[in-house]
């Protein structure tokens, strides 16, 4: 395996345990509610995870066929995040909880994301935020800090411009978590009085965010079943129908 494969991989592996401490609990708590909102409107035949498979970001999804890919080797059904085993315009939902973050080609990965979404498909993303705490915390990390310290943290406005090339269009997304990034749940709990804070007074610099994007195909037709034009010319016909006969009625 390619050593940046295996570093990736490490990453990978080292967040799913992070996730599991009182400082990314605190984080996933909050993501899991947004994921909640941000798929429970989108319809459609199949939706699939990348990533954190032992986390269900799908859990609210409608869509019926639903399935995880993991990203680390020797799980029951991996993938490579550049090569998805799926076939292009496939999938209506596409969720990346943290992908993005902690691969060497995160602009490769939408791509591939691109590839396998249908037009008008939708991607949920989530990552942290480079303007917040926990951006100062990892500026001042040195050494082997493990996760999340050490993924590229990918700003929003560069994200959205990455989405834009790509034929993206932002449709919803939210900052959380604004707190600092304390490791004892009893400070994060002290400081819950800074979430309302911030959400009002500088919603930007949420440690996290998660935003939707739906696939736009430009010139793109959506064509009308035969069925629903032939309902409205009926209904179209239907006023003048009834002028004509209200006429007859006066002769």
């Amino acid at each position: 395996m390619h050593n940046g494969a295996q570093k990736y991989n490490g990453e990978r592996s080292s967040l799913s345990g992070w996730l599991t401490t009182p400082q990314g609990a605190y984080v996933l708590g909050w993501e899991l509610a947004q994921f909640d909102s941000a798929v429970d409107d989108v319809f459609g035949f199949r939706a699939v995870q990348i990533g954190l498979p032992e986390v269900d970001f799908l859990r609210q999804s409608r869509i019926q066929f639903r399935f995880s890919l993991a990203l680390e080797p020797g799980a029951a059904v991996a993938a490579d995040p550049l090569q998805l085993p799926l076939a292009s315009q496939s999938v209506d939902l596409l969720v990346l909880p943290h992908v993005l973050e902690f691969h060497p080609n995160p602009h490769d990965v939408l791509r591939e994301a691109e590839r396998v979404l249908m037009p008008e498909g939708q991607v949920v993303i989530s990552g942290f935020n480079t303007v917040s705490l926990w951006r100062l915390r990892q500026l001042f990390t040195w050494g082997a800090a493990g996760a999340p310290w050490d993924a590229r943290f990918i700003g929003l406005l560069r994200l959205r411009d990455w989405l834009r090339v790509l034929g993206f269009e932002l449709n919803g997304g939210t900052f959380g978590r604004y707190a600092p990034p304390f490791r004892q749940e009893l400070w994060l709990d002290r400081f819950d009085f800074m979430e309302k804070a911030g959400a009002r007074w500088w919603p930007l610099t949420g440690g996290v965010y998660v935003v939707r994007a739906v696939k736009r195909v430009h010139g793109m037709r959506i064509v009308t079943p035969a069925w629903r034009l032939e309902r409205a010319r009926r209904r179209a016909l239907a006023p003048v129908t009834q002028q004509q006969t209200h006429k007859n009625h006066e002769r």
